[in-house]
């Protein structure tokens, strides 16, 4: 009989699923975003995102840092483990569609007392029993509650795997600007280095002039100050360099970590973003995919609450054999069999279920809240990001014409020195300005470099302009 129990059962199973759950099916809100980040008409083609977007630096090392970070790094490896969790959860949910088929034995042996008014002579006193069965319950989802609730656990799983997206785009962000900050330490201490020599040759001349009487102790020790200021930097930036290398090791998995010294003027640029760059880019940020991920299961679980309302029906059944002896167990006649279908409906639950509706529409609001302000938080952040790229971009150039002026500055000094019109002093304080302004250039390099990474986490990646919008 069991075999003819299953395919009723998944018969009535599949005639459920082709009704209608009850409940809101989920409809996308407006985004109400501007169409674009700036007051320049939108491209034609839109924009697309592009994953690895920190190989655009041109850089083996930086991108062999981000892929170790990217499969060793401790928090993406929690948020993969996190999305293997959600995804049991999810088979576990889709298992409810199925009937639950249980096996059991059972063998007993029971003496009548003699003493009750139920006690013939005639019955045996001692009676043995055994069983073999097979039993099923299957809940008819005459309501969609079993539906919602597997469209509630299905959009948990997605949002896990934004989730992991979000880190792994949080880590790869993280381990780009580290890695350009100790590349701009690297250029820094190396133009320090330079301005270390340049100002203990001006002490050195300082104090041979102190001693042949043509300047001031006064001059000697401001002279003294400068170099000694130099190094006290020097030593601030090789600590800074150190601990920028300690923290690619954490994000890397690598706590041996070492790298050898180089310079961040020599990484290009990467490319600046076309004009009237779409804000709908940002609808593909992990972070905001997966807010919306909540939100599709937050309203899936109030057609699960409002299922509460309605009578839930279930349908058993069984099927195996009964007999004294164990040799007679599967022996024709043994067989026993039952079916049956039960119906449970709320009466009176003094408002539980209202209740419960009433939650699930509060944790749905508060789900398309935080949605909403993903967008709009992510939107800031592009804005941001434009902006910083932008003035930054201006400064580097303003500082790179510092630079060029101060170069020509002392190869003057150094000409006049030549002809007699000046002195050795006067060439190193040349030197010196040159030297600051260096200095200054590469932290503006630095910061727009920055701001270019801040611009691809903000974007969720990075972008691949159209032939129309370049």
């Amino acid at each position: 009989m069991m075999a003819r129990i299953t395919p009723l059962t998944a018969a009535l199973a599949a005639l459920t699923l082709a009704g209608c759950a009850i409940g809101p099916d989920y409809q996308r809100p407006s985004a109400a975003l501007p169409a674009s980040f700036d007051a320049a008409p939108a491209p034609a083609a839109s924009a697309a995102v592009q994953a690895d977007w920190w190989v655009l630096f041109q850089d083996p090392t930086l991108n062999q840092l981000v892929e170790r970070a990217l499969n060793h790094n401790a928090d993406v490896r929690l948020a993969v483990a996190r999305v293997e969790q959600a995804n049991a959860v999810a088979r576990e949910a889709g298992a409810a569609f199925l009937p639950e088929i249980d096996g059991g034995t059972s063998a007993s042996k029971t003496q009548a007392s003699t003493r009750t008014a139920s006690y013939s002579a005639n019955s045996p006193r001692l009676r043995t029993a055994r069983s073999a069965t097979l039993s099923t319950s299957y809940e008819l989802d005459v309501w969609g509650r079993v539906r919602r609730a597997n469209e509630s656990v299905r959009a948990s799983l997605l949002a896990s795997q934004y989730a992991r997206d979000a880190v792994r785009l949080s880590v790869a962000s993280l381990v780009t600007s580290a890695y350009l900050d100790l590349r701009a330490l690297d250029a820094q201490l190396a133009v320090l280095g330079d301005t270390v020599r340049t100002r203990e040759d001006s002490q050195r001349l300082m104090q041979l002039r102190l001693n042949a009487g043509l300047s001031s102790l006064v001059d000697s020790q401001a002279a003294d100050n400068a170099l000694q200021a130099a190094r006290a930097q020097q030593a601030e930036l090789r600590r800074q360099r150190a601990l920028a290398g300690h923290q690619l090791a954490l994000l890397t998995g690598q706590p041996e970590l070492t790298l050898a010294t180089a310079d961040v003027r020599q990484l290009p640029l990467p490319p600046h973003p076309p004009a009237g760059l779409p804000a709908r880019l940002i609808e593909a940020r992990p972070d905001v995919m997966q807010a919306e991920q909540q939100l599709i299961a937050a309203n899936a679980n109030i057609g699960v609450a409002k299922a509460g309302y309605f009578p839930k029906f279930t349908l058993t059944g069984s099927s195996g054999s009964e007999s004294q002896t164990l040799a007679d167990l599967f022996s024709a006649g043994a067989g026993a069999w039952s079916l049956g279908m039960s119906a449970l409906m709320p009466i009176l639950d003094f408002g539980r279920t209202a209740a419960r509706v009433d939650q699930a529409h509060a944790l749905n609001q508060q789900s398309l809240i935080s949605w909403q302000n993903a967008l709009q938080v992510a939107y800031k952040e592009v804005r941001d990001a434009l902006v910083n790229l932008r003035e930054d971009g201006e400064a580097e150039r303003a500082q790179a014409s510092r630079v060029a002026n101060a170069r020509h500055t002392l190869g003057l000094t150094q000409l006049r020195l030549q002809a007699g019109h000046a002195s050795q002093l006067d060439v190193l304080d040349s030197q010196r300005t040159f030297n600051d302004a260096q200095l200054t250039h590469i932290a503006a390099r630095q910061a727009q470099l920055n701001a270019s990474v801040a611009l691809f986490k903000a974007l969720g990646g990075g972008w691949t302009p159209t032939p129309s919008a370049r």
